[in-house]
């Protein structure tokens, strides 16, 4: 089975965070000058492209980008990057002693041949992500990453354009904490719980990816006759509350909600450090020309009331993340769908070895 499939991070931002106007000061509900409210979003927001797409990357113009094992497979299938799986392929025969090595071969190829082609496009970096197979083996994943940042080195590219992207269960955040030690950077993903946040924070990843809509997901089918709308929505709620312990105190780890279902849980965390959002949504805020206000600001944060969590063992994790149901349900669900999309990529693949 492979060990890696791409996600690339397609930031779509105007101008880089460095060079954007400072939310310094600013009030958390301050309103923004009329226009479309994607461009908008974008002065307070690092906003990302959700997708695979070459084409869409052109489009947008993004900073940088992510995908997911689903994206990966959809883009494969089209005939204009048969000459990457070609080459894929050709890697995977070469370099595999075994069936199984080969196919892993193959796949993590693929899976840096398709970043590669991204920072054609994009001036910053891409995530190319470690199999969710490998989410309770922190050794391997480990191993899984130094071999992919091994191949974008060969290829020329910087590891600094990479982000490794790993599961938040402990054994993944582990694996972040000890690469990010080795200067590769890592973006945890599949996070529900506020204990997963902070265990992250306190690991130093680069960045980390809370799931928005699928946490709404939950609470909207176990109380299906709750209000959740607007600031009400958990995902929103979840966000924000990570957002403020973070600069709160001081953590350098950045903020990235991710899986939105609907333009207002986007609008309801405008300020925050970066969102990642699909096409249509994309699509929807640029039509949208209702009122958008900055919700988030670090500056506010400073000013709340908020306990600092003691660094964590594994046995606290555990016990805090085990309180949260939904986080325990959505994640280990999250992790199968991941695992599911990797082996329909690998059964891909596999077809086309046996050609």
């Amino acid at each position: 089975r492979s060990k890696a499939t791409v996600s690339v991070l397609y930031w779509i931002a105007s101008t880089p965070m460095s060079k954007r106007p400072s939310t310094s000061g600013s009030e958390p509900a301050s309103k923004v000058a009329a226009a479309d409210n994607l461009s908008l979003l974008k002065k307070y927001t690092t906003v990302v492209a959700d997708t695979a797409d070459f084409k869409l990357i052109e489009q947008y113009k993004p900073q940088d980008a992510t995908t997911n094992p689903s994206l990966l497979l959809a883009a494969a299938n089209k005939p204009e990057y048969k000459h990457l799986i070609d080459e894929a392929v050709k890697y995977g025969k070469e370099n595999g002693k075994t069936d199984k090595e080969v196919l892993d071969k193959t796949a993590t190829k693929l899976a840096v041949l398709f970043g590669v082609e991204i920072l054609k496009l994009v001036p910053n970096r891409v995530s190319t992500e470690v199999d969710a197979r490998l989410s309770f083996d922190t050794e391997k994943s480990v191993e899984k990453a130094r071999e992919i940042i091994k191949l974008y080195e060969e290829a020329g590219i910087d590891r600094k354009r990479i982000l490794i992207k790993l599961a938040s269960t402990w054994e993944g955040i582990q694996a972040g904490k000890q690469l990010e030690q080795e200067g590769i950077h890592c973006n945890l993903t599949l996070l529900f719980s506020f204990a997963q946040a902070v265990a992250c924070a306190q690991a130093k990843v680069t960045l980390i990816s809370p799931f928005v809509g699928r946490i709404l997901d939950w609470y909207k089918a176990a109380q299906p006759k709750n209000d959740f709308s607007g600031a009400s929505d958990p995902g929103v709620m979840s966000v924000t509350k990570i957002y403020n312990y973070y600069k709160k105190f001081g953590y350098n780890t950045i903020v990235m909600g991710a899986s939105f279902r609907n333009i207002e849980e986007i609008k309801q965390l405008c300020g925050c450090d970066y969102l990642t959002i699909g096409p249509s949504l994309l699509e929807q805020l640029v039509n949208d020309k209702s009122e958008l206000k900055q919700m988030l600001s670090a500056d506010a944060a400073q000013d709340m009331d908020i306990e600092r969590i003691p660094e964590m063992e594994q046995k606290d994790f555990l016990w805090m993340h085990n309180e949260d149901q939904m986080a325990v349900e959505k994640l280990s669900d999250g992790i199968r769908k991941f695992a599911e999309d990797c082996g329909k990529l690998d059964a891909k693949l596999q077809e086309i070895l046996s050609a």
